[in-house]
């Protein structure tokens, strides 16, 4: 089953009716689990293409097989990561795509949590972001996230959600996985510390690992993938495991994924911060 609208983007357009008038009906009889993600995720997407796109219009499409559905919102504004870039003076348009990762960031914190993107990514079984030069692709079962960069920028932003019609996850398990207490607060964060990285550059300077340490305060665990990072240099691992470490005791640091050589630096940083402590 296939199904797609344009809409107008104007002071009437909502969410809410949206969903309730058009998309609802369209995915048809399904789990209530289910139906509770796409009605998290369309909700969440949708409203960031009416405050923040500046497009003109936005399309919808979903495609509905015995096995998945997908939904596809393509708007024609600024484009999502160019606007996360302006907005915290990024030099790569790639780096936005770390902004959204770590969760808790808004070019609109009057009105936004920051939330419903990185929720959302976590929620489905694919989640993809394709807008300017850069493409970002979450796959729930994958150690990794995909960014690559293209040679032919799109305008606009294209975000693609794909869910198993009867998968058993629910919007509870994804907010308790990144949930320190009994209370709904965004606590954990998972980082992929390879979106650091320009090209073949190493992770080495201080600078950069200030980029990746921007706005860890606002978390109290943070989990660092270094899933496809070789190694880090002594002033990288230094600046983020003792260095800020010790400015924000607070915030606790663990490394996943990391290759010897990173686990190497890691405890020679610590090694270093255990003996000033001392």
């Amino acid at each position: 089953m296939e199904w797609q609208k344009h809409y107008a983007i104007g002071e009437g357009l909502s969410e809410d009716v949206v969903w309730r008038n058009d998309v609802a009906p369209s995915l048809g009889k399904l789990p209530e689990n289910v139906l509770s993600i796409w009605h998290y995720g369309f909700t969440e997407m949708f409203n960031n293409v009416i405050d923040h796109s500046g497009a003109r219009d936005v399309l919808v499409s979903l495609t509905k097989t015995a096995a998945a559905t997908t939904i596809e919102i393509y708007d024609n504004g600024v484009g999502i990561f160019k606007k996360i870039q302006a907005a915290l003076d990024l030099l790569d348009e790639r780096h936005a795509v770390l902004e959204l990762a770590k969760g808790k960031f808004t070019t609109d914190p009057a009105n936004h949590s920051g939330e419903g993107i990185f929720f959302s990514s976590r929620m489905f079984d694919e989640f993809d972001v394709l807008s300017g030069e850069v493409y970002f692709s979450h796959e729930f079962d994958k150690k990794e996230d995909l960014i690559l960069q293209r040679n032919a920028p799109r305008d606009g932003t294209l975000v693609r959600m794909v869910l198993h019609n009867h998968t058993a996850r629910t919007t509870k398990k994804v907010f308790d996985r990144f949930t320190s207490d009994d209370e709904y607060g965004f606590n954990k964060t998972v980082v992929p510390v390879k979106l650091m990285r320009y090209g073949d550059d190493n992770l080495v300077s201080r600078s950069q690992a200030k980029r990746l340490l921007s706005r860890f305060d606002r978390f109290k665990i943070v989990m660092l993938d270094f899933s496809g990072v070789a190694s880090v240099g002594q002033a990288f691992a230094d600046e983020v495991f003792r260095v800020f470490r010790l400015k924000h005791p607070e915030v606790e640091l663990i490394p996943m994924h990391a290759s010897s050589e990173v686990k190497r630096m890691i405890s020679r940083a610590e090694a270093l911060g255990a003996a000033g402590d001392g």
